[in-house]
């Protein structure tokens, strides 16, 4: 009785209409991106290999998955119902075979602020790759925030200056804002008091004039600062500063790396507060081990940059 009864199981699981899993991949990333452009850069396939497993799929349904637009491509009603069903499926089977491996593993995609990127998360990535060899880390820097939810990134980091952002997110850092030069700089102007400051190129990380606030913190009245020609990206001000070319002004965590080498000092210990740094994390994405891994990793070295929670 028990061989009639596996017989019968395996006669029904080789009866499954399942479709070839790399055309579903396809499909997949096809339907989250509207693009079989975006979905081959996630694969690292070519286009015409996501267009031939998706057109394969469509055959093989009877169904049209796809309908073509002027640029790019959007879901169908059918093929939309069809993703919202196939996408669990796809993360159970991506959930299973990571609990099979012994240490996480798979490329994590960051998008995040062009200065947290370069400055902050670049200098410490190497600690995070010595401990996770099997995680691959693919950083992007953009002022744009990727859409987490249809697989732009895994994780985004933004800025917001007041407030919270409008999507769940974990605050990474709310550090205060100082001035920031390199040392040869202060000792060669001998910068003794904040009002010696406006004697220098002042540069800054932000949109907004922040200036005039820092100065009225530190007790220097009566500042009308002009726009001056050192409205630069806050990546070209930071560097700016790193040459000795004038004063930043920015927040702890992103110049903590340089402070620590002695390739910029803290000018005076005044500082205020102008927004934070949040990290963002799409639902299907945190299902992952090395996207949980990775996000764990950055909210413990920001750890330092943040309030501190109670009964910590």
């Amino acid at each position: 009785m028990l061989d009639i009864k596996c017989a019968e199981k395996s006669r029904i699981l080789m009866s499954r209409n399942l479709p070839p899993l790399n055309a579903l991949r396809a499909f997949d990333a096809a339907g989250r991106h509207q693009s079989f452009s975006r979905a081959a850069g996630e694969l690292g396939v070519s286009h015409s290999a996501v267009s031939r497993h998706v057109r394969g799929l469509e055959a093989r349904l009877g169904v049209q998955l796809f309908r073509d637009l002027p640029r790019g491509v959007e879901l169908t009603a059918a093929g939309q119902t069809y993703l919202e069903q196939v996408l669990p499926a796809l993360d159970m089977i991506a959930r299973a075979t990571e609990e099979l491996a012994d240490v996480p593993g798979g490329q994590v995609t960051v998008n995040s602020e062009p200065l947290f990127a370069e400055r902050f998360i670049m200098p410490r990535l190497r600690s995070f790759q010595a401990a996770y060899p099997q995680i691959v880390v693919r950083l992007e820097a953009s002022p744009m925030l990727a859409d987490v939810e249809r697989y732009e990134a895994d994780i985004a980091i933004r800025f917001a200056h007041t407030g919270r952002l409008d999507e769940p997110a974990d605050l990474l850092s709310a550090a205060a804002i100082y001035p920031h030069a390199a040392p040869e700089l202060i000792a060669r102007e001998n910068i003794r008091e904040p009002r010696d400051l406006l004697s220098l190129p002042l540069l800054r990380d932000r949109s907004n004039n922040i200036w005039n606030d820092w100065f009225a913190a530190a007790g220097v009245r009566d500042v009308h600062l002009p726009e001056n020609a050192w409205r630069l990206k806050s990546p070209l001000a930071y560097e700016a500063a790193l040459n000795g070319l004038g004063v930043y002004l920015g927040s702890t965590e992103c110049a903590s790396h340089d402070i620590a080498t002695g390739r910029l000092v803290r000018c005076f210990d005044t500082g205020i507060h102008d927004g934070a740094f949040y990290l963002v994390s799409g639902s299907r994405s945190q299902r992952r081990t090395a996207v949980r891994v990775l996000r764990g990793w950055l909210l413990e070295v920001t750890r330092a940059f943040r309030p501190a929670e109670p009964g910590a």
